[in-house]
């Protein structure tokens, strides 16, 4: 495919910027994988036709379940943006790894985030070889020190905060796009930007193996802070991707508008899958697919019109509706195609299968949460994980097998659900089970004792600037 050349000249200036120098030579062609590690922003686990959905017109992205594995029991340990992606890039809890919260407008901006002790994924990967780049949503702290190419990547071009104008790139107000560490600008929808700029990134760097990440900002939804002053903020995207279901891009319907973000984020996935199969990648290529937490079901702004079904609630909560997403991987030749993957698998078991995957050693003294996921993926094994943790704000949750306590604040009851039973947790079973009950939570109890003695120290927030500097 080829690129206008204004958007050309644009993407190639943003690799050249980004770069950070390694000393580590080009390898040569070997048998570690490329790795994409497509993240995508809000997507329910009923918002994808590989999931179920209808409505939705996601043709590649149901292409890439048939030809890999589809998870239908993959869970997110913590349901907001931020502690979503330290927790994938760690391998380890948020309340391990000392970022828990969603970082407030100042902490995007300024704020440390993520200790700086914590090492990520493309720490690992760099050292055995490996080009990386990250293209999209940062939200884990853009302190000096903290920003991506200072962890880990080769190349960034994206935005520090929660979520961006999908045309404009504001965030409160203000521009959010930076090309390695310093302000970009760029009139393109945000979507097909960042997919542009991984496709650009593969070609220059296709004789040696490459990580990149992909966090996607679609398909957050848009505030009034994320557009100019007087536009409504409404689900955007091009008009090819309106026109797919017949209509203009002047929709007034919601539930149609948010189906176009989709379809728009299908076209771009399809275009990164092409470009890996056009440089004849796509057999040494592990494909991932993950949404970061499941679609919100907040009542009261109106642009509520994404779908977790058949799950209860959804993103900030610890439910299943905010815990289980849509996760898709993609490795021919290791991954048999066309598998439902059944075992309970987590966004913390990314970090271990690209270190297995890579042949990269694992840092010895640091305890991992994650866990290699292949066995599962590969041969339909047990899930490595005899229990699970969830937490988000007030919010808690814990797991064994199919047994599950939840409950939305400490001053609340647990609440007690059999998944096997009732995958929507529409019964309570507290009062019937008592003796699961006490187990639970007593393991729970156990298990936060656990994590707090490996844990890392929460990075203090910036100060916030007085009114008027």
């Amino acid at each position: 495919m080829s690129f206008p050349r204004g958007i050309r000249r644009l993407l190639l200036g943003a690799g050249m910027a980004g770069v950070a120098v390694t000393g580590t030579p080009a390898a040569p062609a070997t048998a570690q994988p490329n790795i994409l590690l497509l993240f995508v922003d809000n997507v329910g686990y009923g918002d994808l036709g590989c999931y179920g959905n209808r409505e939705v017109l996601t043709p590649r992205i149901d292409r890439l379940a048939r030809e890999g594995a589809r998870c239908l029991d993959f869970q997110v340990v913590t349901t907001s943006c931020t502690p979503s992606r330290g927790a994938l890039l760690t391998g380890r809890h948020p309340f391990r790894n000392g970022l828990s919260h969603q970082l407030s407008p100042a902490e995007n901006r300024a704020g440390i985030g993520l200790p700086h002790g914590e090492r990520l994924i493309p720490q690992f990967l760099r050292a055995v070889g490996y080009a990386t780049a990250c293209f999209g949503k940062w939200n884990i702290g853009f302190a000096p020190g903290s920003r991506p190419t200072e962890r880990g990547f080769d190349e960034f071009l994206g935005f520090c905060s929660g979520n961006i104008g999908y045309y404009e790139h504001l965030y409160g107000g203000e521009h959010d796009l930076f090309r390695g560490t310093e302000p970009f600008r760029a009139d393109a929808y945000s979507t097909d930007l960042f997919a542009d700029a991984a496709i650009d990134f593969m070609r220059r760097h296709s004789g040696r193996p490459w990580f990149v990440y992909l966090p996607f900002n679609a398909a957050h939804f848009v505030s009034a802070g994320n557009v100019p002053p007087g536009v409504k903020p409404i689900w955007p995207a091009p008009a090819a991707a309106f026109a797919r279901y017949g209509v203009g891009a002047d929709e007034p319907d919601e539930r149609r508008r948010y189906r176009a973000v989709l379809t728009a984020l299908d076209d771009a996935v399809g275009r990164v899958l092409d470009e890996i199969d056009t440089l004849r990648l796509r057999e040494r290529t592990l494909v991932i697919f993950i949404s970061d937490n499941g679609a919100f079901m907040l009542p009261g702004r109106g642009l509520e019109v994404a779908s977790n079904g058949p799950l209860r609630a959804g993103g900030t909560t610890c439910y299943e509706g905010g815990t289980r997403v849509p996760a898709l991987f993609r490795w021919p030749g290791r991954i048999p195609a066309g598998r439902d993957v059944r075992a309970m698998l987590t966004q913390m078991d990314v970090l271990p299968l690209c270190l297995a995957a890579a042949g990269a050693p694992r840092e010895t003294g640091r305890i991992l949460d994650g866990r290699d996921p292949l066995p599962a993926l590969v041969e339909g094994a047990r899930s490595p994980h005899a229990r699970m943790g969830f937490g988000y704000a007030k919010g808690a949750g814990y797991r064994q097998g199919d047994l599950k306590i939840v409950r939305e604040t400490p001053e609340k009851p647990w609440e007690l659900y059999d998944l096997a039973a009732d995958l929507g947790e529409s019964r309570d079973l507290a009062r019937e089970r008592p003796a699961d009950l006490a187990r639970l939570t007593a393991a729970h109890h156990a298990w936060l004792e656990d994590v707090r003695r490996d844990a890392s120290s929460r990075a203090t927030a910036p100060t916030a600037p007085k009114r008027g500097k």
